[in-house]
């Protein structure tokens, strides 16, 4: 293949539609921490049934499904600070940006280790975010 085939060969790739990939397409507008928070309690429930056995195959399937769980949490806070929260409510609720931020890196946490306590924080973060959440519905 010469150079210039190539080159529009790559140039032909870069301009082909793409496939976007959204929490809905299209944007249904449905949000709620509740999904976060669920997954949040999924990955505690499973750091104390890790923690309360001494089978290790079955400790081995609850890594797998803490840590799988722990990125559904990342994901479900991602989209509700990206999709759902404006810049008008940043500037009612500046504590949002830490939240965010101390809820996702509990999430990330979580994956590392099997302390109860890193869940239980996380849980408080979605909490409060939960909170702030339902506030902003209601304006």
């Amino acid at each position: 293949m010469s150079l210039t085939s190539r080159v529009l060969s790559s140039l032909d790739r870069l301009s082909a539609p793409r496939t976007a990939h959204a929490h809905c397409d299209p944007p249904c507008g449905v949000y709620d921490p509740a999904q976060a928070r669920i997954e949040a309690e999924s990955v505690k429930a499973i750091m104390e049934k890790f923690n309360g056995s001494d089978d290790a195959s079955f400790k081995e399937r609850c890594l797998f499904i803490k840590e799988e769980r722990a990125e559904l949490v990342k994901h479900h806070l991602w989209v509700l600070w990206t999709d759902y929260f404006k810049p008008d409510h940043l500037a009612k609720y500046p504590q949002l940006h830490d939240l965010f931020w101390k809820a996702t890196k509990a999430a990330g946490e979580s994956k590392k280790t099997t302390e109860v306590s890193v869940a239980e924080d996380m849980l408080t973060q979605i909490g409060e975010i939960d909170r702030i959440f339902w506030e902003t519905k209601k304006a």
